[in-house]
Formats: structure tokens, C-alpha cells, sequence
């Protein structure tokens, strides 16, 4: 069976001597594995398509039960993102989140389309801080997978908006500041009201202006601080690639 589909390439790991096994987000497929036979050799004609963050037309054919790459165009090679090594390593960072949440075999167009303008972001959009990029997309994943974050005033009292606003990591939930410990146990973060509207803009507005916000200082410190915390505290794991990202940045 053959099947032409756009694809996406999360991740690839070189195999043999000259192909790679491909971790594939795929717009009518979700989430495959590929083999890449010969990708590697000079002159392959699915080289290019079968390079790590590549947008590709691929033609993808089912030898019993296990998909390979037969045909790979490219048609977006992110270049602005190849090209600077600290972009590079978040938008690899974006790969693995990707990568983890997607379901092997299962559509999800939603954050297909999420992991494609992250990286049109890092991309085209240098203006842009890179904080507030990977903190937008943190949420927004966080949201599409099923832990979207309830900020609609205090989990507990019920006020709104909360006072001295806190977002409890386990919970996924905004508490005022005296409610602590109605809020159970686990860590609270502190959120401006900056933060809060940031944050609510993130989940509730136009995903496809999804970075069209202005946030700086301390109150994208703290988007963005809170926002590494929940998919550590959600997802209960670290990412290397986040890790590599961090070093740089560091440095």
C-alpha cells in the first residue's frame, strides 16, 4: 500500500550504512515510523526530505506491516532555524515534545499545525524573544494534550479575578496567594496579572496569531518559568533537548 501525505521529521536515527529510521508527524497519519533506505548516500534523492525538522511531500509505502520512504520533496526546510544553533536546539525541544504527545497512527492536525508555526516563529519571526516562543508553545501543547490550565480566578474561593494570583503546578489550577493551602500540596508559581493574560491569550486566542502578543521583563519570566515547570510536573520527565537548549543559553 502507498500513501502520499506531508510529513514533518521529529527525529532520525542512522541505521545500517546509509539509511536512517525516520519518527514521522504526518498530516493525515499522525504520528508513523519510516525506514529511509539510502539516505545517506551521496546523491539520494530523498536526502534532503529526510532531514531532521524537514516539511516534506512524502510518498510512503506499507512492506508487511513497517512503512518506508519512497519519494521525500521538500517543501520547507525551516532555514532561519538550521542555520543558528541555539533556534536549532528549541525548535529540536519542540520536536521531542511533539514527538511524545502525538499518538502513533492517530491525526492530530491541531498540533501538527502548533509544532509547524512554533518553527515558522523561530523561522521568520526574529523579533520575537525566543522565551516567549518556547513558553507560547509549552502552554499551548500542554492545552491541545488535555492539560489545559484553569485561570479563570481562584480554584478554591472562587474569586475573580484571584488576588496575588498563584498557578499550582499538580493541580493545573490559579489560587490566590492566602488560599495556599486549599490549593493541596505540591508547588504554586506566581503569575501577574501580565503573565495571566498572556497566558490566557495562549490558550484561548487564535492559534493562528498565536505569537502575536507583547510580554517582557519579569512577567515573561514568569510565563515562561511556570511553563517549564508544568510539562516537567504533567508529563513527570526531562528532555535532552531541552537540556542542550539551556547549556546554550547558559553560555
Amino acid at each position: 500500500m502507498h500513501i502520499t501525505t506531508k510529513a514533518l521529521v521529529l527525529r532520525g536515527v542512522d541505521y545500517k550504512e546509509s539509511d536512517k529510521i525516520l519518527t514521522l508527524f504526518t498530516r493525515d497519519q499522525g504520528k508513523l515510523t519510516a525506514s529511509a533506505r539510502g539516505c545517506r548516500k551521496k546523491g539520494s534523492a530523498i536526502a534532503a526530505g529526510c532531514q531532521l525538522l524537514a516539511w516534506s511531500e512524502m510518498v510512503l509505502y506499507d512492506y508487511q506491516g513497517r512503512w518506508s520512504v519512497k519519494e521525500a520533496t521538500v517543501e520547507r526546510l525551516f532555514r532561519g532555524v538550521q542555520d543558528d544553533i541555539e533556534r536549532l536546539a528549541l525548535g529540536c525541544y519542540f520536536a521531542e515534545v511533539a514527538e511524545l504527545l502525538a499518538v502513533e497512527g492517530e491525526e492530530n492536525p491541531e498540533l501538527l499545525s502548533l509544532t509547524l508555526n512554533s518553527l515558522h516563529a523561530l523561522d521568520k519571526m526574529p523579533e520575537k524573544p525566543l522565551t516567549l516562543v518556547k513558553a507560547a508553545f509549552e502552554w499551548k501543547a500542554m492545552a491541545l494534550a488535555g492539560y489545559e490550565p484553569l485561570i479563570d480566578g481562584c480554584a478554591v474561593c472562587g474569586a475573580d479575578p484571584a488576588e496575588d494570583p498563584r498557578f499550582h503546578l499538580r493541580e493545573g489550577v490559579l489560587h490566590c496567594a492566602r488560599c495556599r493551602d486549599g490549593a493541596g500540596e505540591g508547588i504554586s508559581m506566581p503569575l501577574s496579572p501580565q503573565a495571566l493574560a498572556a497566558l490566557n491569550y495562549i490558550i484561548h486566542g487564535d492559534p493562528k496569531r498565536l505569537f502575536s502578543f507583547r510580554l517582557e521583563g519579569e512577567p515573561l519570566k514568569e510565563l515562561a518559568d511556570t511553563a517549564e515547570a508544568y510539562v516537567h510536573t504533567q508529563l513527570e520527565r526531562g528532555f535532552s533537548t531541552l537540556d542542550y537548549y539551556k547549556s546554550l543559553t547558559l553560555e
